[in-house]
C-alpha cells in the first residue's frame, strides 16, 4: 500500500491563512513574520461526524418563509454567566472561554457543570489528570454523579468516548492540547487547532449538543491559535482580571445569541468563584470615622452595567527635579491631559508636584465619564479638602474646560440613587426628558470644571 504523500504548507499564526511557500508578510492579514511550516498528509481526513448526504442537503428558502423559533437554552447555575451568554447556553452552540493561566477559567466552568443535575456531561481534560480535577471539585465543595471526566488529547479517542457516553454537554480543556492523527503537526499548531475546532463544531451542530472550549491567550492578551478559531465558534468569552486582586470580569467579545456589552463580575474565594451581584458596594470603601482627602466617587459603565468606583489621588511636592506621574487602572495620557486642563483653564499649578492616581479595586477603566471624578480626587488632595461621601459624579472633560455629556446618564443616576448617594454632579442637559422630581437624589448640573469644583469645595 502506497504511503500517504506528505507536503509542507505554511500557515499564518495570526489569521490561519495557508500558503504553499514561505512569505515574510501574510498575504491575507498583512502580519509580518507569522508564517509557520507544518507537514500535512494529502490523503487522510479529519475524523468526526459524517457529512450530510444529498438527501439531507438544505435548499434555498425565502426569508419570509423561514420559520424562526426561540433557541433552546440551558440555564446555567451562575446568573452572571447566563447574563453574559444572553440568557443561557444555546443547544448546539460552541463557546470559547479564554483567559490568562491561573485566572480561574477551569474553576468557572467546573463549578457550573457540577451543579447541573439534569444533563449528562463529558469533561475532556488535556492538561490535568482526573485526580487533579477531583481535588478541585473537593475544594469548591461540589460533587456530581452525571459528570464524566476523561484525560485525553487525541481527537479520534475523544469522539470514541462521545459515542459511548452520548453526553448532552461537552467541555474541552483546552483546545490547544487536542491533536488529530490525520495531521502531522504538533498539538497547538495552527492547523491542529483549526481542524479540531471545526470537527467539534460539526458534531455540535449535527447533534444539537453544546460544546464549551477553554483556550489559552498569548503574551499580547489575545486568544492563542489562529484568528479563524474565533470565527468558528458562536461565542467568545474573555475571563480577565489581575491575579493580585480578588475580582474577575467575564465579558463577551463575540456572541451570536446575545449582547456583547454584558459582563459578569466574580470574586475569587477559597472555595472557588463567588458571584458579585452588586459590585458597586464592594468597590467603594466604607470608611468609618474621619474622612480623607483625595477620594472621589465616579459612576462608570462596564459594558452596559453601571458601577460606582472610587478614584484615589495623592498630590505632593516633588522631592526630586522631575515630578512623578503614576497611574493605576486609568489611562496615563488622559490623566496628563486632565492635569493640563486644570493648570490652563482652572489655574491650579500642578507642574511641580507629584501626582499619583489609583482606581480602587484593581479595575482598569477607559470610560471618559470618570474624568470628573479623577480631577475632583486630584484637587481634593491638592487643597487637602475632603469630598462628602454622599456625592458622586459623572462627566467627560474637554480641552476647553467644559464638561461634556456621556452615554446612559439616566442609568448612571439610577445606580447612584439605588446605592444611597445623596448628590450626583452631571453635565448640564444630560437628563432631558427625565422627570427629576421622581428621583430620590439631588442632581447638580454643571457646564464647566470651575462650577463643579465650586459645588464640591464651596
Amino acid at each position: 500500500m502506497a504511503k500517504a504523500k506528505e507536503k509542507s504548507v505554511w500557515f499564518c499564526s495570526e489569521c490561519g491563512a495557508d500558503s504553499p511557500r514561505w512569505e515574510g508578510r501574510c498575504p491575507s492579514c498583512g502580519a509580518w513574520n507569522t508564517m509557520v511550516e507544518e507537514k500535512v498528509k494529502a490523503t487522510k481526513g479529519i475524523v468526526g461526524p459524517s457529512h450530510q448526504s444529498r438527501a439531507n442537503r438544505s435548499t434555498p428558502q425565502k426569508v419570509c418563509d423561514i420559520q424562526a423559533g426561540d433557541e433552546t437554552r440551558i440555564h446555567m447555575p451562575s446568573e452572571e454567566l447566563n447574563r453574559v451568554l444572553g440568557g443561557g447556553l444555546v443547544s448546539g452552540s460552541i463557546v470559547l472561554v479564554g483567559g490568562e493561566p491561573g485566572i480561574g477559567k477551569s474553576t468557572l466552568v467546573l463549578q457550573n457543570i457540577l451543579s447541573i443535575k439534569s444533563r449528562r456531561i463529558l469533561y475532556v481534560s488535556g492538561e490535568e489528570s482526573a485526580q487533579q480535577i477531583k481535588m478541585r471539585a473537593d475544594r469548591i465543595g461540589r460533587m456530581s454523579d452525571n459528570c464524566y471526566v476523561v484525560t485525553e488529547t487525541s481527537l479520534e479517542n475523544i469522539f470514541e468516548h462521545i459515542r459511548q457516553i452520548e453526553p448532552q454537554l461537552i467541555i474541552v480543556d483546552s483546545i490547544q492540547t487536542i491533536a488529530s492523527d490525520a495531521l502531522e503537526s504538533a498539538a497547538g499548531s495552527v492547523s491542529q487547532v483549526r481542524e479540531c475546532a471545526a470537527a467539534l463544531l460539526r458534531y455540535a451542530k449535527e447533534n444539537n449538543v453544546p460544546v464549551i472550549l477553554i483556550g489559552h491567550i498569548n503574551k499580547e492578551g489575545t486568544l492563542a491559535g489562529p484568528k479563524v478559531l474565533e470565527h468558528i465558534v458562536d461565542a467568545v468569552l474573555q475571563f480577565e482580571g489581575d491575579r493580585q486582586y480578588m475580582y474577575r470580569i467575564l465579558r463577551a467579545t463575540k456572541n451570536r445569541f446575545g449582547n456583547t456589552a454584558e459582563l459578569g463580575i466574580y470574586e475569587m474565594c477559597q472555595r472557588g468563584l463567588r458571584e458579585v451581584t452588586n459590585p458597586s458596594e464592594m468597590l467603594i470603601s466604607r470608611r468609618e470615622g474621619e474622612q480623607l482627602s483625595g477620594c472621589a466617587v465616579g459612576v462608570t459603565l462596564e459594558g452596559i452595567r453601571p458601577l460606582l468606583i472610587e478614584a484615589q489621588a495623592l498630590v505632593s511636592t516633588a522631592a526630586y527635579g522631575t515630578p512623578q506621574r503614576s497611574v493605576t487602572g486609568f489611562d496615563s495620557k488622559r490623566m496628563n491631559m486632565l492635569l493640563a486642563v486644570l493648570e490652563k483653564r482652572v489655574g491650579f499649578k500642578l507642574a511641580q508636584k507629584d501626582v499619583f492616581l489609583n482606581i480602587a479595586g484593581g479595575l482598569k477603566v477607559a470610560d471618559p465619564a470618570l474624568d470628573l471624578a479623577v480631577t475632583a480626587a486630584i484637587l481634593s488632595s491638592n487643597v487637602d479638602m475632603t469630598i462628602d461621601r454622599g456625592i458622586c459624579m459623572a462627566g467627560e472633560i474637554g480641552l476647553t474646560g467644559e464638561i461634556r455629556p456621556v452615554t446612559r446618564m439616566e442609568q448612571r443616576v439610577r445606580e447612584a440613587e439605588k446605592l444611597g448617594m445623596t448628590t450626583i454632579i452631571i453635565p448640564k442637559g444630560s437628563l432631558k426628558g427625565v422627570d427629576k422630581s421622581k428621583l430620590n437624589i439631588e442632581v447638580a448640573e454643571v457646564a464647566r470644571v470651575e462650577e463643579a469644583f465650586r459645588r464640591l469645595f464651596g
